[in-house]
């Protein structure tokens, strides 16, 4: 339930999850029904929601990894973002993902903030995370980690990077890890920025943010993140194991990235990829290069229709969705003629097959939450699905 809340936002951002306040308040509406455990394509057809519903909106977001696309990507130790961050975030598709946390040296490739959230879960002193909603195994692994130094590459410059500048602000008052960023890489940065013409706002807070952080005294922790700038990955190399990363040195060419010829390697046991992700595909509807094919939010010749990272590819936070499905309801306003007559969808389900409706999921949150009071936390996720179904139950 609650999707990115649940299984995306990284558990020491506590505050970015309170939205799923709006969410219960929404649930209680009386015009509001769930129908949880049902797979679209699998359990239901498209056409049986179109068919009975004046609008079918999607909102199933992007959960499939993109891939690099280099030499040892399948060496093992080298994971997707899209597994590694619902394995520390209680997923039951992934409660079972082996993460391999006894090395030194961990490499994030990537420069958003879903690459800023590996690299931080990485790199935080664990007990920084024992009054979170971090998966149980995640963070009895975190704990055993040797992991000590993590970097994040990013094959462009720095004032190219997606990381929002609160994520930057919030690293120096990470209380058991030094974060390095190069100085001059910062205002190399800056210069461009400025060749290139006026710095609008947002960019200039970034490069703000990073200026502070470059300047931003170290402690001397054990524990260190590091920003790898003009980075493009080429190959990961290893013995049947990941053991180093090649890169490539770049350079900003008149705007363009350009690879200078020039290589570098980090040894390293651990390589996250968070380079962005693409819809996995639903039975029913047509996709086009990761995100189902739309204009505008509408799916044209059907009645159905698109909203968030599903209709504009992984772009943007829960912010931007929220402003983007508000348009959306604007186009079936627009559109909507004549009401049909509907059928309720658990008609349409065998009856064996267990629904999670509202009241289900709230037995789940409440026991979740119950379980999190006497250990500080706010819940204590339940990581099988056939203990979450039970919970539905009683």
């Amino acid at each position: 339930m609650w999707g990115l809340v649940r299984s995306g936002v990284a558990p020491d951002h506590p505050k970015i999850k309170t939205v799923a306040k709006v969410f219960e308040k929404v649930a209680a509406e009386p015009n509001f029904r769930l129908f949880g455990n049902i797979e679209i394509g699998k359990d239901i057809d498209i056409e049986d929601l179109t068919s009975r519903y004046d609008a079918v909106v999607m909102c199933t977001g992007s959960s499939i990894g993109r891939k690099l696309g280099i030499p040892g990507e399948d060496l093992p130790g080298s994971l997707s973002a899209a597994e590694f961050v619902p394995w520390y975030n209680g997923h039951p598709d992934y409660s079972n993902l082996d993460v391999d946390l006894s090395g030194t040296t961990a490499v994030v490739i990537g420069a958003g903030n879903v690459a800023m959230d590996c690299a931080r879960m990485l790199a935080v002193d664990p007990f920084e995370l024992d009054s979170t909603d971090t998966a149980d195994h995640a963070l009895a692994k975190f704990h055993t980690s040797t992991i000590r130094k993590v970097y994040i590459a990013g094959r462009r410059g720095v004032e190219h990077a997606a990381f929002t500048a609160p994520e930057l602000r919030d690293l120096p008052k990470l209380e058991h890890t030094d974060v390095h960023i190069d100085a001059t890489q910062v205002s190399e940065a800056h210069a461009r920025a400025e060749a290139a013409g006026e710095i609008e706002k947002h960019l200039a807070s970034n490069l703000e943010a990073w200026r502070s952080l470059a300047e931003h005294p170290k402690s001397g922790h054990d524990r260190s993140m590091e920003f790898r700038f003009l980075s493009a990955p080429k190959e990961i190399k290893g013995n049947g194991k990941v053991e180093e990363v090649i890169f490539g040195i770049n350079k900003i060419d008149n705007g363009k990235v350009v690879d200078t010829g020039e290589r570098y390697s980090i040894p390293c046991s651990l390589v996250i990829s968070a380079i962005g992700y693409q819809a996995a595909p639903i039975n029913g509807i047509h996709f086009h290069n990761g995100i189902i094919e739309n204009e505008a939010g509408r799916v044209l010749g059907t009645n159905i229709y698109t909203v968030g990272w599903a209709k504009r590819g992984p772009s943007g936070v829960i912010g931007t969705n929220k402003s983007d499905a508000s348009d959306v309801v604007n186009l079936i306003l627009e559109d909507l003629k004549e009401p049909k007559a509907t059928m309720d969808i658990a008609m349409l389900i065998p009856s064996d097959h267990q629904i999670i409706d509202q009241a289900s999921w709230s037995k789940i949150n409440a026991a979740e939450v119950a379980a999190g009071e006497p250990l500080g936390k706010p819940r204590v996720k339940e990581v099988s699905w056939a203990k979450l179904l039970s919970l539905g139950l009683n």
